[in-house]
Parts: structure tokens; sequence; C-alpha cells
């Protein structure tokens, strides 16, 4: 994915998503760094929709910390609101929509299911935890090895074959991956730490790349659990 340049500008822009642009990364002069809802939601999908394995409505609900409320004080950021709390905001208009439905079509050109989000605000600080769901007819072995391939040579991306804990990756530039069937409904689940792989990690990441350097240097770290 490569933005368009905007008037004079010489460069473009890239998606610095690294599991889908890690080469066009590497050469790039400017990048688009994503968003933290959209790397974790985009990370559950992006095996499934490279495959063609999905059809229809991706059903997506997605809970972060209080820190995706950035560093402006709000009604809804307080400790006394927020703790013990929980609830939705931006229901279907979220703002990573944006950049979620732009991978989806470069993906899959034409695909003609919504994403359909729900975000939620959390009781706790750090991590997003992404469950999402869609129609699809594949067994789910065929499905693993799907994801299983897609993340082979991930540095921070992983599937794993049990359903993940956010605890696993707060604290860390790491993303699990994991997937399930329900007759023929795929469970895809995603977890990140939003403040790392979802923002600054990520954005280390990216530099990394684009200046030839190992891919985890900085960013080897260890998770609140383990």
């Amino acid at each position: 994915m490569v933005l368009p340049p905007r008037g004079e500008t010489k460069w473009r822009f890239v998606y610095g998503l690294p599991e889908t642009h890690r080469e066009t990364i590497r050469g790039c002069q400017r990048l688009a760094n994503p968003g933290c809802f959209a790397t974790c939601i985009q990370l559950a999908l992006l095996p499934a929709l490279k495959s063609g394995i999905i059809s229809g409505d991706i059903h997506v609900n997605g809970i972060t910390g209080s820190t995706g409320a950035g560093q402006k004080p709000g009604a809804t950021t307080h400790f006394s609101w927020r703790n013990d709390n929980i609830s939705v905001y931006k229901t279907f208009t979220h703002q990573h929509l944006l950049e979620i439905n732009q991978t989806v079509q470069e993906l899959q050109p034409g695909y003609e299911g919504r994403v359909l989000f729900i975000p939620q605000r959390g009781c706790f600080t750090r991590g997003i935890f992404v469950t999402a769901y869609a129609k699809c007819d594949v067994p789910l072995e065929q499905v693993q090895q799907v994801y299983a391939d897609y993340y082979k040579d991930a540095a921070f991306t992983h599937f794993v074959t049990k359903s993940p804990d956010m605890k696993q990756v707060v604290n860390t530039n790491k993303a699990l991956v994991y997937v399930e069937k329900y007759q023929d409904q795929l469970l895809m689940i995603s977890c990140i730490d939003n403040l790392l792989k979802g923002a600054v990690g990520q954005a280390v990441q990216n530099m990394n790349l684009m200046f030839g350097l190992d891919e985890r240097e900085g960013l080897r770290l260890k998770a609140s659990a383990f």
C-alpha cells in the first residue's frame, strides 16, 4: 500500500505494516505508521484475506486500555471513571476503519463484505485484545496452515495454537494470533501492546527496516506474563 503524494510532495508514503509491506518499507523515504486498533485487527485478518478463505461481513470487537485514549485528559480517561468499567465508543465509525478497509481491498480487490467494528474501552492500562469472525468454508486444519505459513517469517507476529492472553504481549512488540472454527464461522483472535506494536514499537521496527538494521534491534522485551 503506497499512499499517493499530496501537492508538490516528491516522495510517496508507504503504509508501515511490516507483515504486509516489509520489502517496500526497506526502500522507502517516508512512512505512515499504522494505528493501534488497525494493527491488531489487520494482523488477525491478513492471512484469511490474502488466501481468500473468508467471505461476507467481518465482525470485529476490540477492547483497548486507557493509554489508547492519548494524553489529553477527558471525561472518559480519568482513573476513577475508567477503573472497574467498560463501555463502547465510535461504534462502526472508528477512524482506523479507513486504513483497514484499504488493506482489505489491496489483498482482495472487490471484496464485498463490510468490516463491522465495535471498539470498547477497558479498565486496564495497556494492551488491545481483538476478536473477529467471518464466514469460512475451509477446514480448521487448512486455516491453521494458512496462518502458520503467512507468519512463519514475521519478526514479532506469532501464530499460536492456544487461545492467547493479553498479558503475553504487554510490554513487548509482539503480536499473538489464533484461530478457531465454529461450523461455518472462523474466529480470529489477536492481541498486542497498543503502545509498542500498536505505536512506537512498530515505529522502531520500521525504522530498523528503513536503515538496514536487524528488525528486532531495541525491541527484545519481556512480557508481563511468559
